[in-house]
């Protein structure tokens, strides 16, 4: 049992574009195999639903994709295939589909080996929500939701930087407490505190660059209170996987975060924003999906 689906309104719907090559495809190289590509979150989910378990679903989308599908990958104990398709695709670098043409990456989807991949869960404001690459915390959620609403001919990275550079101009800090397995491990001004599945988030950037996504702990990237021209000195750094070093920057493996913030705190979900909360707490579900890995 296979299907594909494609969400048209991924990459700023340029997605939309790709369907009739796709089903051409299909009718070519795997014509039993179902194609959709609902313009409905809701028709998306209903139709997940009535997949059979162990289906193989090949979804065409980025990082919001897969986030807004996730619940019923879960809940169907579906597996995935990944076409990368989108503007963040850090989940498809982390299993190595990044770098492929949709053809490539959507036969591997379809007929690659399975391994398991471990999920994240944020559970806030009364809502339990499943990710994939991350869930980020303070500034860099905001860097986030300013890039959802940037301009649309920027994409990938370069859209993340614009955002980044525009959120600079008026920085601000969150007082968190931030226990890591049940120990406290900080207590006072931040500029975020992100949990993260995958190696990258923001469209590549090796926030935790030794990550692994079967490892059975999520990463927790901790930034103390910068100034904006410290902040700025520290992009470059994060770009190229070099930030470890800073003295104000910490990287936790952890099983369960609890995050506690006297201010209201931007929250996103593999670069979804999601609003504030004040109380956070994160867990990892290790192994909890078949993913179709080393597509590469």
């Amino acid at each position: 049992m296979a299907l594909v689906l494609l969400n048209p309104h991924a990459q700023g719907g340029r997605a939309a574009r790709l369907a009739p090559r796709v089903e051409a495809w299909l009718r070519e190289y795997a014509p039993h195999v179902e194609f959709a590509a609902p313009h409905s979150l809701d028709v998306s989910l209903n139709l997940l639903s009535q997949q059979p378990s162990g289906t193989r679903v090949a979804a065409i989308g980025g990082d919001g994709t897969l986030n807004r599908w996730l619940p019923m990958l879960l809940q169907k104990r579906l597996e995935l295939g990944i076409v990368p398709f989108g503007s963040g695709n850090d989940t498809a670098r982390a299993i190595g589909a990044f770098s492929q043409n949709w053809g490539t990456a959507l036969q591997q989807a379809l007929n690659g080996d399975c391994s398991q991949m471990d999920v994240g869960i944020a559970i806030f404001n009364e809502q339990r929500i499943p990710f994939l690459s991350s869930f980020t915390a303070g500034f860099d959620s905001a860097v986030g939701k300013r890039a959802l609403e940037g301009p649309k001919w920027l994409r990938g990275l370069p859209r993340y930087v614009w955002a980044t550079l525009n959120e600079l101009a008026n920085i601000q800090t969150w007082d968190l407490q931030i226990s890591i397995n049940g120990e406290l491990r900080f207590d006072g001004a931040s500029l975020f505190a992100s949990s993260l599945n995958t190696p990258t988030f923001g469209s590549g950037m090796p926030a935790a660059p030794q990550g692994d996504i079967a490892d059975g702990h999520l990463d927790v990237l901790h930034a103390r209170e910068f100034r904006a021209i410290e902040a700025l000195w520290m992009l470059p750094q994060l770009l190229a996987g070099t930030h470890l070093g800073h003295h104000k920057i910490s990287l936790w493996p952890a099983t369960t975060i609890h995050i506690e913030s006297k201010q209201s705190l931007p929250v996103a979900s593999d670069g979804e924003y999601l609003g504030t909360t004040h109380s956070l707490k994160l867990q990892v579900l290790p192994q909890a999906l078949p993913v179709v890995m080393n597509a590469s």
